[in-house]
């Protein structure tokens, strides 16, 4: 064997070099504790660098911004805080956000879902409407976040996805006593089964029953992603006020 420091060849039986004097046994300890620190500290560092990717994803604003966007980002977080609010502030049964001009926005993109997801099914099809709605923001929100890095934006859309759930929990919480109109001018009690989502979608599933408390479960859903939006937003816009002035 040679000596692993010194490169000495000798008898493979010895537990010391012949040449140097090291304990071979000790020299090949070490070097797997210096190896077994090291690879904590890779590790350490990676997570350390990963935390700091997650938190620059989010918190990210771009230095050539000016006060102009600042001044109008501002309005946009003031109107969504206030239109927020009354949403939170509405019971399900005013249908309050279905009553608005962006019910107008979301109701394309839930009809496009029915037509979408009609290959999969009757079921899949009343779903694919709820689905469809959801899922444009999210789009939105993942294009802004990691695109077109405008966290802003993303924190907007955000809150877009959880007005989508105040608009869906009144036609969820209709499912039983269908008196809601639905497109076209219909109602559920004078439309065929299954012209009325949820009436169908919790029919079928057997929990029609539970209308109230799923609605209820899409307003609460909704009242946390409006906190979350306006506790994100506001942090960027103050990263950015610190920023401009």
């Amino acid at each position: 064997m040679n000596c692993p420091k010194c490169n000495h060849e000798q008898n493979a039986q010895n537990i010391e070099c012949e040449k140097c004097g090291i304990f071979f046994a000790k020299y090949y300890s070490s070097i797997k504790s210096k190896e077994t620190e090291a690879s904590r500290a890779h590790s350490s560092q990676r997570d350390t660098d990963s935390e700091f990717s997650f938190r620059d994803l989010l918190f990210y604003t771009k230095a050539e911004d000016d006060k102009f966007s600042f001044f109008g980002r501002l309005v946009v977080f003031a109107i969504t805080i206030l239109w927020g609010i009354k949403c939170i502030a509405s019971p399900i049964e005013s249908n309050y956000a279905g009553n608005s001009f962006l019910h107008l926005v979301n109701l394309p993109f839930h009809e496009t879902g029915h037509i979408v997801f009609r290959p999969f099914g009757s079921f899949i099809t009343s779903l694919g409407g709820t689905i469809s709605q959801l899922l444009m923001p999210i789009i939105c929100f993942s294009v802004l976040l990691i695109k077109t890095r405008d966290t802003f934006g993303s924190s907007v859309t955000l809150w877009w996805f959880g007005e989508n759930f105040f608009d869906i929990a009144p036609y969820v919480n209709d499912a039983r006593s269908l008196t809601m109109p639905l497109v076209g001018g219909n109602f559920g009690y004078s439309s065929p089964y299954g012209f009325h989502d949820w009436e169908y979608l919790l029919t079928e599933s057997g929990l029609l029953q539970y209308d109230h408390f799923i609605a209820k479960a899409c307003f609460t859903i909704g009242t946390v992603l409006f906190l979350i939006s306006f506790a994100w937003g506001g942090t960027l816009l103050l990263k950015q006020y610190k920023d401009l002035f």
